[in-house]
């Protein structure tokens, strides 16, 4: 992927976009006999996730659309470069009063930032810092899941039944960790994790965060979700106020 390609909202950070789309060394290709020693449900999951042979990508750009909820529900297209666990930046582009919203979110080099422009100009969100930073590596955690090949820089438990299995992640200084929901198919339904945040303006803190995965697609021998709901407070009473995201993976290429 050349610079030339990177998403107008991202344009700023062209140079980290395009680091996290360059593989750093040789692939090598799948064997189920790779994932023998991890827990059953990652087995199960991550066979069903990589066909034999399929290199394992360290990144993959995602293009999306969808819907967030600024105040109101409002549609959004996005792409995004994933490379757990080095980082991520989400690029997109929603409409608040029939403007743009237009900017990113990052975790790039031990780093994290939200930087939102309305109509591409005005400021609406710039902010960056250490509660920023350990959001965005618990949002890079739970979002390995999108690219299941990268399973070996991670370490795996058990998690609390026998359809789950946890996933942890060093992530330059901290580890984070979430919970996987496997289907008797193989199939990923769903995330759980205690991210760092501060929803509805409560102290900083972790809080219950999920995803659901509603559908799932296969690109280049790599099955991953590809209609998904996530938000704060999830499998509590409050997921319905919490949920904030809802998307589409129309396109992923693997690198």
């Amino acid at each position: 992927m050349t610079s030339s390609s990177v998403p107008r909202a991202a344009r700023s950070v062209r140079r980290e976009w395009d680091l996290l789309c360059r593989s750093t060394g040789h692939l090598e290709a799948f064997e189920p006999s790779m994932v023998a020693d991890l827990p059953e449900p990652a087995r199960r999951w991550l066979t069903h996730a990589i066909a034999p042979g399929t290199p394992l990508w360290q990144s993959v750009e995602l293009s999306m659309r969808g819907q967030i909820r600024l105040g109101a529900w409002r549609p959004f297209t996005a792409r995004q470069v994933l490379a757990p666990p080095r980082g991520f930046i989400w690029a997109a582009t929603a409409h608040l009063l029939g403007l743009p919203v237009v900017g990113f979110d990052r975790l790039t080099s031990g780093s994290g930032q939200m930087r939102w422009r309305l109509g591409g100009l005005v400021p609406v969100l710039s902010t960056t810092g250490p509660d920023v930073t350990r959001s965005a590596a618990g949002r890079l955690a739970g979002e390995m899941a999108l690219v299941p090949t990268t399973f070996a820089a991670a370490t795996w438990t058990a998690g609390s039944d026998d359809d789950r299995v946890v996933v942890t992640w060093r992530i330059d200084e901290q580890e984070e960790s979430a919970e996987l929901h496997i289907g008797p198919d193989g199939r990923l339904l769903g995330v759980l994790m205690q991210r760092w945040g501060n929803p509805d303006g409560v102290p900083f803190g972790r809080y219950p965060f999920g995803v659901a995965i509603e559908a799932e697609r296969t690109f280049a021998g790599v099955t991953i979700g590809s209609v998904l709901r996530a938000g704060w407070w999830w499998a509590t009473d409050r997921q319905p106020e919490g949920e904030f995201f809802r998307a589409e993976i129309t396109e992923a290429t693997f690198r």
